[in-house]
């Protein structure tokens, strides 16, 4: 039988890298204050402070799915929506977790090619009347990189916040790939200058353990914020371990040198890779590090019998991901075995 391989199931497969685990082992020394008082977490906080520079409160979570419906929760009332592409991490992978946590917020699905969130269907969407009978929009959620693998640009994103604030909508971003979109070109600093409240980061996808940041950049919002996590499950007792790993991933030798990018880039350029050997006819621009593809059942299941671990997604198409550990062999181990099945 096949050994099962898993390089190109999810990025979430990968291990740490060694950046955030020898942080996280640095760190691992005597005893410290817990809960996020400690000197550990503040080192890691300003160091999100520095890279996006933008003057913001952080907490370390364990999990996007969490951040994210923690934001919408701070962002809305029960009554009220968060607007997203509907195709968005936030609809169709986080099992309604926004809603519980916000007590019934709903979240909506906007259209949009590719992943994106298109200006005219927000502007329709903002434009109907506010109702006693439906849950008006509050909040505006964006997913940079997008779930099917594109990158907004700073251009596209900048525009789509400024309409969103300028109809008096909070702004949330799910930054789980961020740094893909940055290593292909998106300007972090606009998260901090475009009228954001809160950006959800990504470090479990981009090397670190198990540790995704909150991040308020509206401080009005910091206000009980850690009791808000503390009764979701989410104030973690030894912060320092979920802090630790970013000074790994974020250390100082300049932005475009940071592993947390610099791995990034590996990982787009794996996937631009696998794009050029690609036998499969390939559904949306590969921009970061995902690529989906066109492929019937029987194949599918061919490939899987190969012993490569992927994935049915939405739409029926198949993903493939590219982690920060991808190698150019396994990129191209896989490539011989999907034109051997052609």
């Amino acid at each position: 039988m096949t050994a099962p391989r898993y390089e190109f199931l999810s990025d979430n497969t990968a291990g740490t890298c060694p950046e955030a685990l020898s942080a996280l082992i640095a760190h691992n020394q005597g005893f410290m204050p817990g809960y996020g008082a400690d000197a550990v977490t503040r080192q890691a906080a300003d160091s999100v402070r520095a890279f996006l520079d933008a003057d913001a409160d952080v907490y370390f979570i364990t999990s996007g799915t969490a951040g994210n419906a923690l934001a919408c929760a701070a962002l809305c009332r029960s009554f009220e929506a968060v607007l997203t592409h509907r195709q968005a991490h936030l609809i169709t992978h986080e099992a309604g977790a926004a809603s519980f946590f916000g007590h019934g917020l709903s979240v909506r699905g906007l259209a949009g090619p590719h992943g994106k969130i298109d200006s005219d269907a927000l502007s329709s969407e903002l434009r109907l009347p506010e109702a006693a009978n439906r849950q008006s929009a509050a909040a505006l959620s964006l997913t940079n990189a997008t779930e099917c693998g594109t990158v907004y640009t700073t251009e596209e994103f900048t525009r789509l916040c400024a309409l969103g604030v300028g109809w008096g909508l909070r702004v949330h971003i799910d930054g789980a790939r961020l740094a893909n979109a940055i290593a292909a070109g998106f300007d972090a600093r606009v998260i901090g200058r475009g009228g954001i409240d809160i950006l959800v980061l990504g470090g479990t996808k981009s090397g670190a353990p198990l540790s995704d940041a909150v991040v308020l950049l509206n401080k009005s919002l910091s206000r009980r914020f850690d009791a808000r996590l503390k009764q979701a499950g989410h104030l973690c007792s030894k912060s320092r371990f979920l802090a630790a790993p970013w000074l790994g991933l974020l250390e100082n030798r300049g932005r475009e040198e940071a592993p947390w990018i610099r791995h990034a880039r590996h990982a787009n350029a794996m996937a631009r890779k696998l794009a050029a050997l690609m036998p499969y006819k390939i559904l949306y621009p590969v921009e970061a590090n995902c690529l989906f593809v066109e492929m019937d059942e029987a194949t599918f299941e061919r490939v899987q019998s190969c012993g490569w671990r992927i994935s049915r997604f939405d739409a029926g198409s198949v993903r493939f991901v590219c982690s920060w550990a991808v190698t150019d062999e396994a990129v191209e181990d896989l490539a011989h075995t999907l034109r051997s099945l052609r």
